[in-house]
């Protein structure tokens, strides 16, 4: 039982007037504020608040709260202020997990600057595309791209990346550029085959959502065997664009049919809860944010 978490999901919820932009606040599900706000009345015994379809008001017991949840939660973050100012550096082991392309490409080369500045830090990295589970398996945090369900877990975007939709330019020469997504279909495809919506692929158009049954030469649950073999000119590709946007500059790959633009997946940290963040993890947090938030793929 979380007496803090309750207490500050409460306070976020009046806060914010809804229990919707209170998970925003919060990066929760909708799901997760209600249930804390639904066990805290549990616990106390009492209704805290009345809830319609249009607003929220408080009970009398509920302003009473209300207000005692405000002056705990600022102590709090008084007491965590104090005590951060007072340590000299964070310090310890992090434990995190990161998926493969990505960690490769762009997060190898960041753990070494981050382990200059904070020299008391001792990272774990594993690289893997499995779902790990944070808490079962120990880990301090995870990096994580596309729609997050819902869960307990608390997440902090640290960019974002659309899938693209191309080609060599010698492929496209010699098989023809598809003018419509229809047209895919009658293409070598080369297909990841952990894509959410397997081989029907989704694209968004002047007309709307198109979706085209994809017929791969390959499947693979690597991006970088698909990259590989479009390079090689053997077909088309959709891939993220933190993955083919070196390819896409310098003429390697190709864009095709730009009018009609694939999912953008959001990149994110994801940590098991909100309280108790230690400096070392909120530390790697922000150093992550800061890194990847100007990266030139991270275009919607």
């Amino acid at each position: 039982m979380d007496k803090f978490l309750e207490m500050q999901t409460f306070a976020t919820v009046v806060d914010a007037g809804s229990f919707v932009r209170a998970a925003e606040s919060m990066d929760m599900s909708k799901a997760a504020v209600s249930r804390y706000v639904a066990d805290l009345e549990a616990r106390l015994g009492v209704r805290l608040m009345h809830r319609t379809t249009r607003k929220l008001s408080l009970t009398e017991e509920g302003h009473a709260f209300h207000i005692r949840c405000k002056t705990l939660l600022s102590e709090l973050d008084e007491a965590e202020s104090e005590i951060t100012a007072h340590s000299a550096s964070a310090s310890g082991l992090v434990k995190v997990n990161v998926p493969v392309s990505f960690g490769i490409l762009h997060l190898a080369p960041l753990w070494s600057d981050f382990m200059a500045a904070n020299p008391k830090v001792t990272l774990d990295v594993t690289i893997a595309d499995r779902f790990v589970d944070l808490v079962e398996e120990g880990y301090d945090l995870a990096v994580r791209i596309g729609n997050l369900p819902n869960s307990s877990l608390v997440s902090r975007k640290l960019a974002s990346t659309r899938m693209v939709l191309c080609a060599s330019s010698a492929y496209l020469k010699k098989h023809g550029r598809p003018k419509h997504p229809a047209e895919i279909a009658e293409h070598a495809v080369l297909a990841y085959s952990l894509l959410a919506t397997g081989d029907q692929w989704e694209l968004e158009g002047p007309k709307g959502k198109v979706r085209v049954q994809v017929h791969p030469v390959l499947r693979t649950n690597s991006g970088d065997t698909c990259r590989a073999a479009a390079l090689k000119h053997q077909g088309i590709i959709l891939q993220p664009s933190f993955l083919v946007e070196e390819d896409l500059r310098s003429g390697a790959l190709v864009e095709f049919m730009p009018n009609y633009r694939s999912v953008v997946f959001g990149i994110y940290a994801v940590y098991p809860s909100r309280q108790f963040v230690s400096a070392k993890v909120r530390l790697l947090i922000e150093f992550l944010a800061k890194a990847l938030g100007t990266a030139k793929w991270c275009d919607e």
